[in-house]
This record gives structure tokens, sequence and C-alpha cells, in this order.
């Protein structure tokens, strides 16, 4: 469920003059769907260099390098949990590139000008002033040590309201769950503020003005902090400290169940997407719709498949970190690569692309990820459940996971569950033609009138 770019970044480069790097490098990727400015900070170091990387029109800024190198006149960076690198050459301050995703190239070149682009269309977007109070706050993760900075939205300044916590998706997001210079969270907020709910959003830890490191950071951890947003809430005067709700979308919907499971003072959760099956299966689900939405031929399609599923079986049963990466090196060396190879490409790219995911898979979000099982969980949740899911999400796929909700809670015998499939919407909850991921850029629209108005509704609903 990774949110397109940009989660840890490993560069690799070297042997070119600290004088030539060092610096401020601007980019513009575009895509099917939209485009991202990509900004990279280099600076020289003892032993060489150091990096960070900002995401502009993601919010994200100050995301560190763990490495920067040159050799050659060559530059090449990885994101080895976005399946993600890039290769450029470095010529007259300049670097002409192309950056890959999952097998995807897209042509990418940094200079020293700053990149300006045209601002999309986001006719939702709220414009100050706001017609309701807002404050800046931080709180604090007793358990790992962090404090967390979000917006704290009241309808007004001084009263008692009910209130929600807004726990974002996965992928380092900040607390407008920023995506494609979409702003899901903020027009969430919004409405559901004008409409008498107070709101707690928050930026990821590692992310924005909050503290922690997200790279090393899996689900449960994210749960931690969705619980800390949640003893805050209770801990102010303007709040109704018996209706206090959280609202999670895609992973942040995972999370809403832990939270509610583990504290009896949760009084409502609304899962937006949020995965009811185990994570393999979701990924099997995930990879498949949306690939044959790309236009991959159904053989690949089944070829594909049987290759992931040896992969997460993999995954799931060895939980040792270096043996786990030595089968998955075997698997992807005698069972991908062929794949590739057969298609013409280089085998020198195939065996970094191998190396990217290796490291991907392997890494603790996505580990924790594959092996975790929701249902138990959401089996134990007792409070009001309001489920989610759009007709064309390919993310998340409705019949599969709004089924499995049904099915959990009548063993939890929890009778106060409403879920419901929105006809035409996509995982961001935008009214949508197929629902792939190219789609996203390319609507102005946030979030459907449909979705805000029936949480926004089933809410104040409960509060009565």
């Amino acid at each position: 469920m990774k949110k397109l770019i940009l989660l840890t970044i490993l560069f690799i480069t070297s042997a070119i003059s600290a004088q030539s790097v060092t610096g401020d490098w601007y980019g513009l990727l575009k895509f099917p769907g939209g485009q991202l400015r990509i900004n990279l900070h280099v600076n020289s170091t003892d032993d060489g260099y150091s990096a960070t990387m900002d995401s502009p029109d993601q919010g994200a800024n100050g995301i560190p390098v763990q490495t920067t190198t040159f050799k050659d006149n060559k530059l090449t960076f990885a994101i080895p949990q976005g399946a993600i690198k890039y290769e450029g050459t470095y010529k007259n301050e300049t670097i002409e590139g192309t950056f890959t995703q999952n097998g995807q190239p897209l042509p990418l070149n940094f200079s020293r000008e700053k990149v300006e682009v045209t601002k999309a269309k986001r006719p939702q977007e709220p414009k100050k002033p706001y017609p309701y109070y807002t404050e800046e706050v931080k709180f604090t993760n007793e358990k790992a040590g962090i404090q967390l900075a979000g917006t704290l939205s009241l309808p007004k300044a001084t009263g008692n309201f009910p209130a929600v916590v807004l726990v974002s998706g996965s992928g380092p997001q900040n607390r407008d769950e920023e995506i494609l210079e979409h702003k899901p969270f903020l027009v969430l907020a919004d409405y559901l503020t004008r409409n008498g709910i107070a709101v707690l959003r928050y930026d990821d830890r590692g992310v924005g003005e909050s503290e922690g490191k997200f790279s090393s950071a899996t689900t449960k951890e994210f749960a931690e902090d969705a619980k800390a947003a949640f003893k805050y809430l209770k801990s102010r005067l303007e709040i109704d400290k018996n209706k206090i709700g959280i609202i999670g979308h895609s992973e942040g919907g995972t999370i809403t169940p832990i939270v509610a499971s583990e504290n009896k003072d949760v009084a409502f959760i609304v899962m937006l997407a949020g995965t009811a099956i185990p994570g393999d299966e979701i990924l099997m689900l995930q990879n498949y719709l949306i690939n044959k939405a790309e236009g991959m031929p159904d053989e690949e399609l089944t070829k594909l498949g049987n290759i992931n599923m040896t992969i997460y079986n993999t995954v799931k049963q060895e939980k040792d970190s270096k043996k786990l990466k030595e089968q998955l090196s075997e698997i992807y060396h005698t069972k991908l690569k062929p794949v590739f190879i057969a298609k013409g490409i280089p085998e020198s790219q195939v065996n970094q692309y191998i190396t990217l995911q290796i490291n991907e898979i392997s890494s603790p979000w996505y580990s924790y990820f594959i092996r975790y099982n929701p249902a138990p969980a959401i089996e134990k949740v007792q409070c009001p459940i309001l489920a989610l899911n759009g007709e064309n999400d390919l993310q998340v796929p409705a019949d599969a996971n709004l089924g499995a909700i049904k099915d959990i809670v009548k063993k939890s015998g929890n009778k106060n569950v409403i879920v419901k499939e929105l006809p035409g919407l996509n995982h961001l909850f935008q009214e949508s033609e197929t629902g792939a991921p190219s789609e996203y850029g390319n609507i102005e629209q946030t979030i459907a009138p449909i979705a805000l108005e029936t949480i926004s509704t089933w809410i104040n609903n409960l509060s009565k």
C-alpha cells in the first residue's frame, strides 16, 4: 500500500570533487497522473558526503539519505522500501538520468535552478480564514520517547465537542496526508470541524515537525503514536472525553482497531479502506488489480502472482533477517530474473532491481505488514465501527475487504457496525473512472462529498 513515492533513501555515488556535488539540486518528476518536485541537498563530510531529500509537493522535507558517493560521473540513488532507483550522469552542473519505480522508467534531470510548477486545481482545499478555531499542538509518545506535532481544529475556541484523531496511510505523511498536491486530511478536518466535530491531525514520526525515525517503524509503532494522540485529546478541556473516536485511512484504517481493541475509552472508529485481511493477501490482490489496470497480460499476471506468493510465504516463515535475505535472493534470481532478461533488460539493471526489492521486502515495515493479520484486533473492538471502501479501490479491494469485516464482526457480536461500499470511488475516496493510482493526481476532487457526508452524519448521530 505504498503511496507512489518516498520512504527511506539510499544514495550510491563516488569520485567527483566535493565542490561539484555539494549544495542544492532541483528536479521535476513527471508521471501519468501528476508530477512531483524532488530536491537534493548534499554536504561534504570527513569520509565523503551526507545528504537529505525533500518532496515539497508531498510535504516531506529533510528526509535523511543513508549514504552518498560518486563514481565515474555517475550518480545513482535508491529507495529500498519504495522499489525506487535513479541513475544519472553529471555534466556541467546538471544531472541527467532515469528514475525507475517497480521497473517503470521515467526521465528525471537535476539542476541548480529551483523548479517552478503550475499549481493543480484543488477546489475543495479550504482557504484561510477558517470559520473555526485552529491551534498548532505538540504531544508526547512516552513509550517511544518522541514528540509529535499536529493541528487541532475546534468548532469554537471554547466548548465541549466530540472529537476524532486522524491516522494517515502508509509512507511518510504530513498532517494533511498530502499526496499528488491533494490534502485529504485538511479537507476532511475542515468538513468535520464545520459540522461540529473537533479534529486532531498530526505529522507522522520523522516527518514535518514530528520527532522520531520513520524508516525503522512498523504499523505497531504507528499505532503507539495514534494512542498518544488519543491520550492528548482526552487532556483537552474543550473535548468531550466520552465522545473521542479515531478515523484512519488505508494503513491508518488498520491501526484504528488496534487502538480501540486496547482502549475501551475509544468511543468509535472509522475505517477508510482499512485492511481486514492479512497483509500478504492484500498485496496479492493489489498487485494483480493494479498491474491488470496498467495492461499487463494475463499470462504475466499469473506468473508474477505465483512468484509474489512464494516471496510472501518466505517472509512469513523466516524470521531471521540474514536468512530471509538469502532466501529472497535465491527466489528473485531463479524465478524473476529470467523474466526480466527475456524482456531484454540488461543484467546489471536486473541485479540492481533485485537488490532493491530484497531490501524493501525484508525491511521492518514491509515484513511486519506481510505477516500481520488485522482480524483479531477487529474482533476485539466493541465500540461502533463505520467501515467504508470505494467500489473502484485497487489498493484495498472493496469486495474482499468489506466481506471480511462483515464476517469478523459476526464473530465479535458487535451489533453497532456499518459496512458500506461507495460507488465509483477509488482508494483516496475520489470519484474515479478506473481506480488506477495513475488517476489520483489528474482528478481535481480530493474527497467525494458522499464520503464526507457519510462520515460526518454517522459521527454526529452517535454523539446525540
